[in-house]
């Protein structure tokens, strides 16, 4: 099978990398991909939004399955475009990945489904936004209803906060708070069967102890050893399987990675947000474990055959990644510095830790860093504190001038 990745972040070197070692893939493109996945796969230019350029790419390539990472080209329409030319496709319609595009719109899907969440209002005007804020008191929730690449959220005591973030947005949806810890559970489907993955947990955070400001993620572990060993089926059955049913009910079916993003509160499970994506960073930690080959059921997902497959299996092993980022981010991040120690890595930790690259490209026979989360670390190890071991070990070879990252990574979960 000749495989096309669309996208160029640390998610789709993950994907690529999982596929590079399906013994089913001849051939494995990306576009436009980046300095590291240039080492697995062929890297081609396209604008990833642009539906008619990447199916004329699949075309030429002779793609048999196109795997669309990102949420915007999603959202974009990136899959039909691919699908109307014949080739399968990994990844919602326009219209189905409105469930990541528009949270006003997951929230109207959830209440037909039935499935558990946050109380919210959906607010336009500033006296609806007043009004919603007075409603629900601190901490304060506010989401801006379009995406924002993980960054649209504030959650702050501090109403002018949360009033100047709101007012910042069109269309802004403000909700109850929830407490207890949050778990990310990425699930298959081809829109009707539901394959759930193995649950993550992600570091949102941008310094130790969840302080600073909110992030697209700045590491992530797996498996969660405080978790509830029936919270996949429960979160299946309450929440996956209804979301799936009510959206192809609809006639707007959804095939390709439903992610939901959950709080395990004091009233039970309650989804805080949906993507139409691979998550990033746990998608580094998930496919880390899985041993089933990757390109089979990615397939099966766009062919609608799910049903058709064996049960997935995953390896015992658990995983932590953690993310290095650039000076300044999540603010506007520096770039163009150099990146050294990879070699490193590679030679002395490989297979156990390897480097994921995120916003890297490469300058002559340098690779410099070319966005705010620049690289992922990876480990693996036979349990949470041994992963968290080698991956520190080998972010400790990387040389990458003021970069950053969060040195307590899955540290609660490996102690517990």
């Amino acid at each position: 099978m000749k495989v096309l990745v669309i996208g160029g972040g640390a998610r789709e070197h993950a994907l690529c990398r999982s596929l590079s070692l399906d013994p089913d893939v001849t051939a494995l493109y990306c576009a436009p991909g980046n300095a590291g996945i240039a080492e697995v796969a062929e890297l081609h230019p396209v604008d990833a939004l642009d539906g008619e350029a990447v199916a004329r790419l699949a075309a030429d390539l002779g793609a048999e399955l196109v795997v669309v990472g990102p949420e915007a080209p999603l959202v974009a329409g990136v899959a039909d475009a691919v699908r109307a030319v014949g080739i399968p496709c990994f990844g919602p319609s326009g219209e189905a990945a409105q469930l990541e595009g528009s949270k006003a719109f997951a929230k109207d899907v959830m209440a037909g489904a039935g499935v558990p969440t946050a109380r919210s209002y959906v607010c336009t005007t500033p006296a609806e936004i007043d009004a919603a804020l007075d409603a629900f008191g601190a901490p304060y929730v506010v989401k801006d209803d379009g995406l924002a690449a993980g960054k649209g959220v504030v959650v702050t005591d501090d109403v002018e906060t949360a009033r100047a973030h709101a007012l910042g947005c069109d269309r802004v949806v403000i909700e109850e708070f929830l407490d207890g810890p949050e778990v990310s559970l990425f699930a298959i489907t081809d829109g009707t069967t539901v394959l759930p993955l193995q649950p993550a947990q992600d570091f949102k955070r941008a310094l130790d102890g969840d302080e600073g400001p909110n992030t697209g993620g700045m590491g992530a572990y797996s498996p969660l050893p405080w978790a509830d060993p029936k919270l996949v089926d429960e979160v299946t059955q309450s929440v996956l399987q209804p979301t799936v049913d009510e959206l192809r009910r609809r006639g707007t079916p959804f095939s390709g990675l439903l992610y939901a993003g959950l709080a395990i509160t004091s009233r039970g499970v309650r989804v805080i947000e949906f993507n139409a994506r691979f998550g990033d960073p746990e998608t580094q930690v998930v496919l880390a474990r899985l041993k089933t080959p990757l390109a089979g059921v990615l397939l099966g997902s766009a062919n609608g055959t799910l049903d058709e497959l064996p049960p997935l299996k995953w390896r015992d092993d658990a995983a932590v990644t953690v993310v290095v980022a650039s000076h300044n981010y999540p603010a506007t991040p520096r770039t163009g510095d150099p990146i050294e120690g990879l070699d490193d890595v590679a030679a002395q930790d490989a297979p156990d830790a390897y480097v994921l690259h995120a916003g890297t490209r490469r300058d002559g026979d340098t690779i410099v860093s070319a966005g705010g989360r620049v690289l992922s670390v990876t480990a693996t190890g036979k349990d949470l504190a041994a992963a968290r071991e080698r991956a520190y070990t080998a972010v400790a070879r990387i040389r990458l001038d003021g970069s950053q990252f969060r040195t307590d990574i899955a540290k609660k979960a490996a102690e517990a």
